[in-house]
């Protein structure tokens, strides 16, 4: 079987002065201008081939901005939007994102929430049938706190085709496995929801991390959700916290080293290609 285009699943890019970064605590290192100039030499030497760029802003003009970036940067091949899904509007939104070749799907920063059934009892249903209407797909930006909710939410759009961020953020600093193993394992039990493995090393001790502590998490997804349901992510630049872009890529390719061909394929290009229709060959 040949090699296939490796893709790097989940990244950010941002201008800190175009939009309001709401989210990064003031002083953070993170508050700095991160483009595709700065990205392309950093995928070059750790052989990514293509990348999908997710929001990092509510707001529909940062994704505007982020598909301009899409046409002038050859490797980007998706971007995942915010569009507000509780406003009755946002079919026609959507209809305006997607006369670009690459919007392929909607992301909602859930994990900042008060509410962690924002997901339900928000009103987002609306714009969750929106997206299905329309063949896009949702990222479940979810902590454990949250993950219960999403088998009730699929339940009301059961046709929804979505992912699940951060492997949800487990507590990999203090070691912890439960609630989150439970939960996630009646999350990966519905049809059509998929993984990534992704932001891992920020939830872990950001300074002294190795491999060891990432390892049973990744290797409970991998039971649960199987390859061809996983996909690989850096979450660059937010991984800089605790480790460089080249450093994420190869501590996930040695936890995945006893894959099969197929499924290192699979979880490093096919599943991404597959489920966000990148149409990379």
């Amino acid at each position: 079987m040949p090699k296939i285009p490796v893709v790097d699943s989940h990244h950010h890019l941002w201008e800190i002065d175009k939009f309001n970064y709401s989210w990064m605590p003031e002083g953070s290192p993170l508050s700095v201008d991160y483009s595709p100039e700065d990205l392309a030499p950093l995928i070059t030497e750790a052989g990514i081939d293509y990348t999908v760029v997710v929001q990092a802003v509510s707001s529909p003009d940062e994704a505007y901005w982020l598909l301009d970036l899409a046409e002038r940067n050859d490797f980007i091949a998706g971007i995942i939007g915010w569009v507000d899904l509780t406003d009755p509007k946002v079919g026609y939104i959507l209809d305006k994102l997607q006369e670009s070749q690459y919007f392929k799907g909607v992301r909602h920063i859930w994990e900042n929430e008060p509410d962690a059934a924002w997901i339900v009892n928000s009103g987002a249903v609306n714009g969750l049938q929106e997206l299905v209407r329309r063949n896009l797909t949702f990222d479940f930006l979810a902590k454990p706190p949250n993950l219960p909710f999403i088998p009730e939410i699929m339940d009301k759009v059961p046709d929804m085709r979505a992912v699940v961020d951060h492997i949800a953020k487990p507590k990999i600093a203090d070691h912890l496995v439960e609630p989150w193993l439970t939960d996630l394992r009646k999350v990966a039990s519905i049809n059509g929801i998929h993984c990534k493995i992704s932001g891992m090393i920020t939830e872990a001790d950001h300074h002294n991390w190795t491999a060891n502590d990432l390892r049973p998490y990744v290797h409970h997804v991998l039971g649960l959700f199987g390859t061809d349901r996983i996909m690989f992510g850096t979450d660059w630049p937010v991984c800089t916290l605790a480790g460089d872009y080249v450093t994420v890529v190869d501590t996930t390719k040695s936890i995945l080293e006893s894959l099969t061909l197929e499924a290192t394929n699979d979880v490093f290009g096919g599943t991404a290609n597959r489920f966000y229709n990148l149409n990379i060959r």
